[in-house]
């Protein structure tokens, strides 16, 4: 089966620069909602437990986490009741996340911790390692 294409980047919107320095993520976390800076600060957490390796970057006010051989796999971002995060070729997951219908981008608007701690967002974000994403 052949892969899917790569996602390509609007030719109005250049990629965040990526960085191994998870300083840009903190400082955009201490900037974030303070009633959800508890969740944003677990779901980094997950994502940087669960993926090895991951470069970063913070550009019109999202989180970027990415893979040197995948581009930016998820995006980050927090509102003002809920942090969507979206999965950049959640499309090819098993099971995609529910949201989301443009391109291969699918997404989830989280809400408490208890919904961070969800196997499927575990499993989501398991799965963005293993397909490519926005380069």
């Amino acid at each position: 089966m052949p892969r899917p294409p790569k996602i390509k980047a609007d030719a109005r919107k250049i990629p965040p620069s990526p960085t191994d320095d998870h300083a840009a993520i903190d400082e955009w976390i201490e900037r974030g909602m303070p009633g959800l800076q508890p969740l944003v600060r677990r779901l980094d957490a997950i994502i940087r437990k669960v993926i090895p390796g991951l470069q970063y970057a913070v550009k019109w006010r999202k989180a970027y986490y990415g893979l040197p051989d995948r581009g930016w796999i998820i995006e980050l971002v927090g509102y003002d009741v809920s942090a969507n995060v979206v999965f950049l070729g959640g499309a090819d997951f098993e099971s995609p996340p529910p949201l989301g219908t443009v391109g291969r981008s699918r997404y989830i608007k989280l809400r408490t911790l208890e919904e961070a701690e969800a196997p499927e967002v575990r499993s989501w974000i398991e799965q963005a390692a293993q397909v490519d994403g926005w380069s």
